[in-house]
């Protein structure tokens, strides 16, 4: 116990630094366990599908959702998500929503905003488009 007290003392800003990330990486955990918004892998999109008869919603650009979507995806373009313009969804405010963008990164904002204008069950894809695919798993194209 000594040596930490002596080494608190001798590095300060080093002890400092590490009381810091501490805090965040805790903060962290305890924000994603109490969050009303859930990342989930693909398996868990799949059971809310068929189980739950979630709507998935892809908010990337036109042309990424035309090569390459998951089955049964609703669009929502990245200017209506980012402006929070959700009318096209309304009917389904009830329904789990499971939100796809490229990495999963941007769809976590977007989520916090739909659960804020009223949508129930929120759900983020993690890793996004290319968590889908990593895991080997069909994609549709067209439009």
């Amino acid at each position: 116990m000594d040596q930490y007290i002596e080494f608190v003392s001798n590095h300060p800003i080093l002890s400092a630094a590490w009381v810091g990330l501490v805090a965040l990486i805790v903060g962290g955990w305890f924000k994603s366990k109490f969050s009303a918004i859930r990342q989930i892998n693909p398996q868990q999109l799949t059971l809310l599908i068929n189980r739950e008869d979630g709507l998935v919603v892809d908010i990337r650009a036109q042309k990424e959702f035309n090569n390459g979507r998951i089955a049964g995806a609703e669009h929502l373009s990245p200017e209506k998500a980012k402006q929070s313009d959700f009318s096209s969804l309304e009917k389904s405010k009830s329904k789990p929503i499971i939100l796809v963008c490229t990495t999963g990164m941007t769809a976590s904002g977007i989520a916090t905003a739909m659960h804020k204008a009223g949508f129930e069950s929120v759900y983020v894809l993690s890793g996004g488009m290319g968590a889908w695919q990593n895991a080997g798993l069909p994609t549709t194209t067209g439009r």
